[in-house]
């Protein structure tokens, strides 16, 4: 019975499913497959068309093929005559005469993994696998519609392309209640989660993976056979196929064919050697009798390597935040100073000099305050620098917080920001100084904070990528405990595992990545790194949705920044060291393609989101990828 608030957000006629029949090489049954907002789920439909016309000459109304597979919950298929043998029963089997001869119905929720078509058919074609197993006919969209049909999904499930796979794409629900309970056992933003959760569900995911690889791995035939069979290419000529399209790869398929991947293979991971901070002499000889810094790439590359000295921090990190230009002399930065010591203040007076008559009538500046004064009084209040009720710090804290809604309007001030102002405020140990340093930082993660949560939900896509790319064991892992979202990573990702480190300990990870040497989202590597640590612990142990927050959050102050540090590294020597490296996981961490490669350009330079970055070696400077994303 459908319910009053039902609502179609999407619709589109001339969608087939495809038959062999007595007779017949091909039978289509034309049909309109439709999203239907059903409030608390979401469900996709097919029906076909009424009329005669929609099948082919030879169709025959007494013969009923036995393509039906049904989901024992929420999926159905609905046909006048009962299910194959072999094919499972359940209570949401209707049966129905005439009209409803044929028709599919499932909730997404009960979605595991769509397979798109390639487009060498000449239409798309969509094929549903349900999380039970079972697979449905493919719904062939001969004029068009099947991206758009995904689009509209995506409001209510990530949809995640596959890195080993072009055309296969995993589905997770988007998970409010679980997210919530992310947000709340790893302790994130105290009583206010609900309205972070609110947010980062409000609009539709828009975000996608980078471009796709060349080459598409065409598995599966789903024209169906009068036995109720597929029809397919034997196993061992898809493997000769797809060994000639993609030459190197390891050809692994799996119980369920539809579930038949391309993995490249991985050699092993190398040991990777740090090295000692640089110290005060060494940023002494980076720099020419003016103050200009030079060998700029040979000294991000010892700062990536090890960090760089306490005593030096002050002075380096201006850099590395993009306050100071690296060519910009000692007098430079002296009258730069001067300028941005100016730009502050003028913007400090601006929210000071409100009267209290004019906030009652500010309502965005009015909560924006009352929000900054209630992180500020919880915010490392253990640490020497901020502890006590009179600490001046704290004042400080509060101040550039408030300055910064002025700088940016837009964003003004969103919980977490403070996390990441902190160490900055205690390294700089100045007002102005730590404000254009937490500017610089906010220009680096600012999608982290904004309205529509775009940016962090393209990172859990990303970081999930990598772990089904790196890890399908750990992954499958994950899945079955409801946690392949990834949200028990949000917190390391929205404030850069502020909270997961001592202050020395994250002032070292946060100064190696600012450096950008090695590629782009280093940060998703470091990820990994924690993970690959810690899945003995979560596998062995069989920890579930909650034991896995409590255990990630346990981690706290506990893990080794170091041996992360080494093994993010060597993680991603193993990716950039494949012969073949998936397109998806090329554009995450900016990877060169071959064709690249072919053109003089190392497969293991990588691109950072700034515009450039360093080879290993330090020896070639080169660009991102910008080839666009499409499903």
């Amino acid at each position: 019975m459908a319910a009053t608030n039902e609502r179609v957000v999407f619709e589109k006629e001339g969608v087939f499913i495809h038959t062999a029949v007595a007779n017949s090489d091909d039978t289509l049954l034309a049909g309109k497959v439709s999203l239907i907002d059903k409030g608390l789920e979401a469900f996709v439909d097919w029906k076909p068309t009424e009329t005669e016309t929609d099948f082919s000459p030879e169709y025959d109304p007494g013969y009923e093929p036995d393509w039906a597979v049904i989901s024992p919950t929420h999926a159905s298929i609905h046909q006048s005559q009962p299910v194959a043998s072999g094919s499972r029963q359940s209570e949401s089997v209707n049966f129905h005469a005439k009209k409803n001869r044929y028709a599919i119905n499932f909730s997404l929720s009960e979605l595991k993994s769509i397979r798109r078509s390639s487009p060498s058919l000449g239409w798309s074609y969509l094929l549903f696998v349900l999380k039970d197993g079972a697979t449905l006919p493919a719904l062939h969209f001969h004029e068009g519609g099947s991206k758009a049909m995904m689009k509209a999904m995506e409001k209510y499930v990530s949809i995640t392309r596959s890195p080993h796979d072009n055309r296969l794409f995993m589905v997770t629900p988007n998970d409010t209640e679980a997210l919530s309970r992310s947000f709340d056992e790893l302790q994130l933003f105290g009583e206010s989660s609900g309205d972070l959760v609110s947010k980062f569900f409000r609009d539709p995911y828009t975000t996608t993976l980078g471009g796709f690889s060349k080459v598409t791995n065409f598995l599966r035939d789903t024209l169906i056979a009068p036995n109720g069979h597929p029809t397919q290419r034997p196993p061992d000529e898809m493997a000769d196929l797809l060994s000639e399209e993609l030459p190197g790869l390891d050809i692994q398929p799996t119980e369920n064919e539809f579930d038949l991947i391309t993995r490249a293979s991985l050699g092993p991971r190398p040991d990777v050697e740090r090295r000692q901070p640089v110290s005060p002499e060494q940023w002494k000889n980076h720099q020419d009798g003016e103050g200009r810094v030079t060998s700029i790439p040979l000294l991000l590359e010892a700062i990536f390597r090890g960090g760089i000295h306490a005593s030096l921090r002050k002075e380096v990190w201006p850099f590395l935040l993009e306050y100071y230009k690296w060519d910009s002399t000692h007098k430079d930065r002296l009258e730069l100073r001067k300028r941005k010591e100016d730009d502050y203040f003028r913007m400090k007076l601006q929210w000071k000099s409100i009267t209290d008559d004019q906030e009652s009538r500010f309502t965005e500046l009015r909560d924006r305050r009352s929000l900054i004064e209630k992180d500020v009084n919880r915010t490392d209040r253990t640490h020497p620098f901020f502890e006590g009720e009179q600490n001046p710090s704290l004042t400080l804290l509060y101040d550039i917080l408030m300055t910064y809604c002025m700088y940016n309007f837009d964003l003004g001030y969103v919980q977490g920001m403070s996390d990441l102002l902190s160490p900055i405020l205690m390294v700089m140990e100045n007002e102005v100084d730590a404000f254009w340093c937490l500017v610089g930082f906010m220009d680096r993660v600012h999608h982290n904070f904004e309205t529509d949560q775009q940016g962090m939900k393209t990172q859990l896509i990303q970081l999930q990528t990598l772990v089904h790319f790196l890890d399908p064991q750990m992954y499958t892992y994950l899945e079955s405990k409801e946690s392949a979202n990834m949200y028990f990573c949000f917190r390391w990702l929205l404030i850069q595992f502020k909270r997961e480190f001592s202050f020395p300990d994250i002032m070292r990870l946060w100064e190696v990545h600012w450096t950008d040497y090695l590629c782009q989202n280093f940060h998703l590597l470091l990820c990994m790194a924690i993970l690959d640590t810690e899945k003995s612990a979560m596998m062995d142990n069989y920890l579930g949705f909650n034991e896995i927050l409590k255990h990630i959050n346990d981690l706290s102050m506990h893990i080794d920044v170091e041996d992360i540090l080494k093994k993010a590294e060597g993680i991603y020597i193993q990716i950039a060291e494949c012969k073949d490296i998936p397109k998806p996981i090329r554009d995450i961490l900016g990877i060169k393609s071959e064709r690249d490669a072919d053109n003089g350009t190392s497969t293991t330079e990588s691109a950072d989101s700034g515009g450039s970055a360093r080879s290993a070696d330090s020896s070639i400077e080169i660009v991102p990828d910008q080839e666009e994303t499409t499903f």
